[in-house]
């Protein structure tokens, strides 16, 4: 299999016309991934905004997230399996703070399986603090959900 990061790899905003790679990467990261339609239907909410990396193979890594004037609520965070250990799920979370506080946002909200474990630690790392709890928030299993914040400094 070749290397899903060979070459360059650039960070750009994405759009409805990446709703299909988007579905493909969350199908292949998450238990209950977002449709092709669902992805677009998002798209066209105002709030809604997605950012990825692309490389040669196409999406590597995104960030999909709703926005306020103040605040950033970060919806799913996925990187290929096979790239997880090149660091790419610390590198696109860094820079989508980095756009939130070009956008004047002063909090990034966002809420974790509780047995995630490796994402916990992805967002502790980067100045994520757990505030609260959300009791059997994941309909797929009951699970808890995590609710961490991070504010953003100027």
């Amino acid at each position: 299999m070749s290397d899903p990061v060979s070459g360059a790899v650039q960070f750009q905003r994405l759009d409805v016309r990446h709703a299909g790679m988007m579905h493909e990467l969350e199908r292949r990261c998450f238990p209950l991934p977002w449709s092709e339609e669902q992805c677009r239907a998002a798209f066209a909410q105002p709030a809604f905004a997605a950012f990825g990396l692309l490389g040669e193979q196409g999406l590597v890594a995104y960030v999909s997230v709703y926005h306020t004037v103040d605040e950033l609520e970060i919806l799913n965070l996925a990187v290929v399996p096979e790239a997880r250990r090149q660091g790419l799920g610390r590198r696109i979370l860094h820079l989508s703070l980095q756009v939130a506080r070009k956008m004047g946002m002063h909090r990034v909200l966002l809420e974790v399986r509780a047995g995630n474990h490796a994402a916990i630690s992805l967002y502790e790392s980067s100045g994520f603090q757990r505030i609260g709890l959300r009791p059997r928030y994941y309909t797929d299993s009951g699970e808890d959900a995590l609710i961490y914040a991070c504010a953003l400094a100027f």
